[in-house]
């Protein structure tokens, strides 16, 4: 394995801010991943494991661990079925399918990150989550160094979670979905759309770290408000988290060179480069404060702390 020491984390993530890692190491393959950990665990060394980069925030102080850095991205398919290494960007996926007349996911085109980070927090847009479309997950076990394959009805999936979650010794390295017959150039143009709605809906190519709360369960009276507002139903009595930000007054807050985005508030932006992740977090907060006091709904963050 090629260690490498105290490098800079921040241009491994989207939000592009954070410190460095004492050690990081780059793994493409289950055996890698299992030498990795067993070289942590031997040298009492705190782990952890960065996928694409996406809906992540680095601490400013950096990691004083090893950080085990998934760039796999080899994928297969059999007949219908898409066997995908963790590491795999989501999007490239979903063309590679295209070209084999599969599809059925194109709901997920431009959903940020790694296979492995979309099936750990069940990503989803548009009525569409990998939930939807997983077979299976292979993982291995960072405690007891076994590996194993897990059906996607042990996953424990719901809005944004899965087993894997709860579980954090478990890291994904490979996955499996199930498509559909889908035409070549249809597939294409079902992505196309997607990608060319979210740009409408939420901002691309931005230093973030994707949607940054996740939306939350609301009372029944705010929900009615947010019906009655924009026509729409609210899925599982949920209400999301960019229309309370904007209800609070908090779209275009910012504190330091975090900004909560003006096209979409549940972005918190690296608008020019110069954002710390105190000033991610304490934006982040305020919001939160701002939230709850006006609507009594706690917002829980879906980008992880590093």
């Amino acid at each position: 394995m090629d260690i490498r020491e105290h490098i800079p984390l921040a241009p491994l993530t989207t939000f592009h801010i954070g410190g460095g890692a004492r050690y990081v190491v780059e793994v493409k393959s289950e055996e890698e991943v299992g030498a990795a950990v067993a070289y942590a665990r031997d040298r009492r060394l705190p782990f952890t494991v960065l996928g694409g980069g996406s809906n992540v925030l680095v601490s400013d102080s950096g990691f004083d661990g090893l950080v085990i850095h998934i760039v796999s991205g080899s994928f297969s398919f059999e007949g219908d079925v898409l066997t995908a290494q963790a590491g795999c960007n989501v999007l490239a996926l979903i063309h590679a399918a295209a070209k084999n007349n599969l599809g059925g996911w194109e709901k997920l085109a431009g959903i940020p990150g790694s296979i492995g980070g979309a099936v750990r927090g069940n990503a989803g847009a548009f009525g569409s989550e990998m939930k939807d479309f997983l077979v299976s997950a292979r993982a291995i076990d960072s405690v007891a160094g076994e590996a194993r394959e897990f059906a996607a009805s042990e996953c424990d999936f719901s809005y944004r979670h899965s087993f894997f979650k709860d579980n954090p010794q478990w890291i994904i390295t490979s996955a499996q979905v199930r498509l559909v017959q889908t035409a070549r150039e249809e597939s294409e143009r079902l992505a196309a759309e997607t990608i060319a709605e979210r740009e409408k809906r939420h901002l691309q190519h931005v230093r973030a770290a994707g949607s940054y709360f996740m939306n939350p369960i609301a009372p029944p009276e705010v929900v009615a408000l947010f019906e009655q507002e924009k026509e729409v139903r609210a899925r599982e009595g949920r209400v999301p988290a960019g229309w309370l930000i904007e209800k609070v007054g908090m779209k275009g807050a910012r504190v330091g060179g975090a900004k909560a985005s003006e096209q979409h508030p549940n972005y918190l932006v690296n608008e020019s480069g110069s954002a710390t992740a105190h000033d991610v977090r304490t934006l982040a907060q305020h919001i939160k404060d701002a939230v709850h006091m006006r609507f009594g709904v706690v917002l829980k963050e879906e980008a992880a702390m590093l």
